[in-house]
């Protein structure tokens, strides 16, 4: 994961993005929530998983297990998903002081789950059509 924290940009509100001459719409299905507890960040990232790459963001409750997001008139081009709840509502991935993540996390293409993600592993193309994907929440280290 992304040494900066990135629940900070989650938090944010979504960016503001000019209207392109083309523009596509994206999807993004976050399963493996655990119902009740916090909220769920989705953030929508350009050539890095790096805070400052992670600019288009939105959050929800987590009131089911599977939640939708929707991000409406995105360039199309190439970016990555990460996501994770924030199980004990300081709008922040929590960590170890080894930086194991604490909390349910995930990327698109199921990148980081057997090791440190990259924006290489997480990448997908968005097309004009637009497209819908999907991102599980996992642990990294069981609940306590």
């Amino acid at each position: 994961m992304a040494a900066a924290p990135l629940a900070a940009l989650l938090a944010a509100a979504p960016a503001v993005l000019a209207t392109p001459a083309a523009a596509a719409d994206l999807s993004v299905e976050v399963d493996g929530v655990e119902p009740g507890a916090g909220r769920v960040f989705v953030a929508l990232c350009t050539g890095s998983l790096a805070e400052e790459a992670c600019r288009i963001g939105q959050s929800g409750p987590a009131a089911g297990p599977s939640l939708r997001f929707g991000f409406t008139e995105v360039p199309p081009g190439t970016y990555a998903v990460a996501a994770f709840q924030d199980l004990d509502g300081d709008g922040r991935l929590g960590r170890t002081n080894l930086g194991l993540p604490t909390e349910p996390y995930g990327f698109s293409n199921g990148a980081g789950r057997r090791g440190r993600p990259d924006f290489a592993g997480a990448a997908f193309r968005l097309p004009e059509t637009g497209t819908s994907l999907r991102v599980r929440l996992t642990r990294a280290l069981p609940a306590r």
